[in-house]
């Protein structure tokens, strides 16, 4: 009886059933949008924290670089003098530790003995400076004049003099190229900037290859300087095999060139040195307490994660995510409780219509719970017809965004002080400054746990108009109807 009641009635009153239900429709599409389009948000700034720290890396141990240090690495180039007039060609090549203060390889070792800390793995960061052309020497040639004696002492006449010899021709022509080298441990290729590039030609570094003269380059580079799989590349006198190109995931590359730790260790000359190591944790969920742990017993480092990053991001992304976060929540608040109280009220209003017809039921028997459970389960019907349609406009929603996929830009801004370059192919997510910006395409991916909050919502919008209306209902009694009659 109770559901033949109930469907003849939404039958009969489909324009008011229509009207709340489009009314809560529209709170929870806006629900269902805000929160896939910050969903989103938080996907593209893991991808810009990704291209510093690589996948599945939880937080980077660095070391900043004190005053002395870093004044102490100015580049020199020396050139060997010829002693001829022709042009020679000079190049030469200056290799430095770039970003932050070097570690010594055993704290790595010991950064993986830290409770919490499932593996970890160092880099080394390096600028490479190339001065590359050629000296042509000048030659030095004398003339000889003639001059008059009448301005001469002892009035002798004229004669001939010569003048002091000059320098003719001779220059230079030099070009500067400086690139990042970023030296990887390949016994352990999971964690570190290079998870982060997919390798599109070629192959990635074997672990066996751990001192190998071998190379992966990012493609933005090798497409600059024309190299392929088979090319060379001389760094500092030693040749390089490029064995892959590595395009990078978020469009922008910790470094120019990745080559094996222990190469990239003899060409600056810093043996059983890194300059950031790469941690991941046991359990996400216990980050902060591995970071604690790692700085009491490791003392001068600075243990830097995803969230203090997080922090220093810049740009359009960091704009529409604040406005997503402050506005577009608040806003959706606001219109869904607009929502159940337009429900709320209609329900009640569509109540106090029928007072005949409810107190007509009351006088055949119908006791005020009856009366009020009918009620309520007209408006939850309403309510699931209106979580229905909104999940709808809400995925429509959410669809247009990620087909229009707006470009959002996005930096990082310096975490700590100290001299250094940021990022890994500057020493390290610790001391980002002056980072070009990265453009990421914004989606609005829908979750599951959306799709559960909207229908929740659409549930607790049904109860509610149904609470108002069910009150309504169960206060009228049997002779109201009589006065209602004409």
């Amino acid at each position: 009886m109770f559901l033949i009641y109930l469907r003849r009635e939404l039958r009969r009153r489909k324009k008011a059933a229509l009207v709340i239900s489009m009314g809560l429709a529209l709170g929870i599409a806006l629900v269902i949008t805000v929160n896939s389009v910050s969903a989103g948000m938080s996907a593209a700034q893991g991808k810009v924290l990704e291209s510093l720290y690589g996948l599945g890396t939880d937080m980077t141990v660095t070391k900043a670089q004190t005053a002395t240090a870093a004044s102490s690495g100015a580049p020199k180039f020396d050139f060997d003098a010829q002693s001829n007039s022709s042009s020679k060609k000079q190049s030469s090549d200056n290799v430095r530790v770039q970003g932050f203060q070097s570690l010594a390889s055993s704290v790595v070792t010991k950064v993986s003995q830290q409770t919490g800390v499932a593996s970890a793995v160092g880099g080394l960061s390096l600028n490479v400076t190339k001065v590359d052309g050629s000296f042509t020497q000048g030659q030095a040639k004398s003339t000889t004049g003639s001059s008059s004696g009448g301005g001469q002492q002892g009035g002798q006449g004229g004669g001939n003099s010569t003048a002091q010899p000059q320098v003719q021709g001779g220059g230079a022509n030099f070009s500067v190229n400086s690139y990042t080298v970023f030296g990887t441990d390949v016994s352990n290729l999971d964690l570190g900037p290079l998870t982060t590039s997919k390798i599109t030609s070629g192959r990635t570094f074997k672990a066996a290859e751990t001192n190998a003269k071998v190379a992966v380059v990012d493609s933005a580079y090798a497409k600059t300087k024309k190299y392929k799989v088979g090319s060379t590349v001389t760094i500092s006198g030693t040749k390089f095999k490029i064995i892959g190109i590595a395009t990078a995931d978020s469009g922008s590359s910790t470094a120019n060139l990745y080559i094996p730790l222990k190469q990239a260790q003899t060409l600056a000359d810093s043996k059983n040195k890194v300059t950031t190591i790469y941690v991941k944790a046991t359990d996400s969920k216990k980050i902060s307490a591995v970071k604690a742990t790692i700085q009491k017993n490791i003392s001068g480092t600075t243990v830097t994660t995803s969230s203090d990053l997080a922090s220093t991001v810049s740009g359009s992304l960091s704009t529409a995510s604040n406005l997503a976060t402050s506005v577009g929540k608040w806003l959706s608040i606001a219109v869904l409780i607009a929502a159940f109280l337009v429900a709320a009220l209609l329900t009640s209003s569509a109540v106090s219509r029928r007072v005949r017809e409810f107190g007509t039921l009351k006088a055949l028997g119908w006791k005020s719970g009856r009366v009020t459970r009918q009620v309520m389960g007209e408006a939850f019907v309403n309510g699931l017809l209106g979580g229905a349609l909104g999940i709808a406009l809400g995925l429509a929603g959410a669809y247009t965004v990620t087909a229009i996929s707006p470009t959002l830009s996005a930096s990082l801004g310096s975490t700590s002080s100290g001299g250094g370059q940021g990022g890994p192919g500057g020493g390290g997510p610790g001391q980002q400054t002056a980072s070009k910006a990265i453009d990421i395409a914004l989606t609005a991916p829908v979750s599951v746990n959306t799709i559960a909050l909207a229908v929740a919502l659409a549930v607790l919008g049904g109860l509610i108009a149904g609470t108002f209306g069910g009150w309504r209902a169960s206060r009228l009694r049997p002779a109201d109807a009589l006065r209602r009659v004409e």
